[in-house]
C-alpha cells in the first residue's frame, strides 16, 4: 500500500472503536490503561468517544482510511478546554467503572493539543502516523491556533524522531502516567 492511498478526514460517532483503539496505542502501558478506565479499557475508552465533549471524543478525533479501511486515528483540541473535556471523561469513568484517577495536567491554554494519535499494526510504516499529524496541525493553524503540543515518552525516540520531522521542538518536560515525558511544540 503506498501513501497515496491514505485519506484523512473528520470522524463521526460511528469512529468511537477506531478512536478507542488509538487512544489506548497512544498510551501504551497496559498498566497505566488499567489504572486509568479499569480492566475493560477499550469498553471504557470508546464509551467517551462516543460521547460528545469529552477529551477523546468522535468530535475532536480525524480518521485516516487506506482503501476505505480505518487505518489509524488522531484526537486534539484546545488545551484551554481541557478541564471541561476532562470533566466530561471523569463523568463517563464514574458512571462506568465508578472511579475517576488522579491525572497530572498535560496541557494548557495557548496550545491546541494533540492528546493521542495511533495507527493500526497493519498500516504502519506507510505515512498514516505522518499524515494524521500534518492535517491535525493544518486544522489547528486554520482555526486560528499560534501552537500545536503535545507529550512523547522520552523513552520513544521513534515517535519524537516523527514530530521533529514534522518541526516540533522541545520546549519542556512533564510526568504523566509515571513516565517522563518531551513537551513537544509547533509554532505556526
Amino acid at each position: 500500500m503506498d501513501k497515496s492511498t491514505i485519506i484523512v478526514r473528520k470522524a463521526t460517532l460511528d469512529d468511537a472503536a477506531t478512536i478507542a483503539q488509538a487512544v489506548a496505542m497512544a498510551i501504551g502501558d497496559e498498566g497505566a490503561l488499567r489504572n486509568y478506565c479499569g480492566d475493560d479499557y477499550t469498553v471504557v475508552l470508546t464509551a467517551i468517544a462516543h460521547r460528545e465533549h469529552t477529551q477523546y471524543s468522535w468530535q475532536y478525533a480525524l480518521i485516516a482510511e487506506c482503501d476505505g479501511s480505518p487505518a489509524g486515528a488522531i484526537v486534539g483540541y484546545d488545551g484551554a478546554d481541557l478541564y471541561p473535556l476532562r470533566e466530561g471523561t471523569f463523568a463517563t469513568l464514574r458512571e462506568i467503572i465508578g472511579r475517576v484517577p488522579t491525572i497530572v495536567d498535560e496541557t494548557e491554554a495557548g496550545e491546541y493539543y494533540l492528546d493521542s494519535v495511533g495507527v493500526l499494526p497493519q498500516f504502519r510504516g506507510i505515512g498514516v502516523g505522518r499524515a494524521l499529524v500534518a492535517a491535525l496541525c493544518d486544522k489547528a493553524f486554520t482555526e486560528g491556533h499560534e501552537r500545536v503540543g503535545l507529550i512523547v515518552d522520552q523513552e520513544n525516540p521513534h515517535a519524537e524522531k516523527l514530530y521533529t520531522s514534522l518541526g516540533f521542538q522541545r520546549v519542556d518536560t512533564k510526568s504523566f502516567f509515571g513516565h517522563k515525558m518531551w513537551h513537544l511544540q509547533l509554532k505556526r
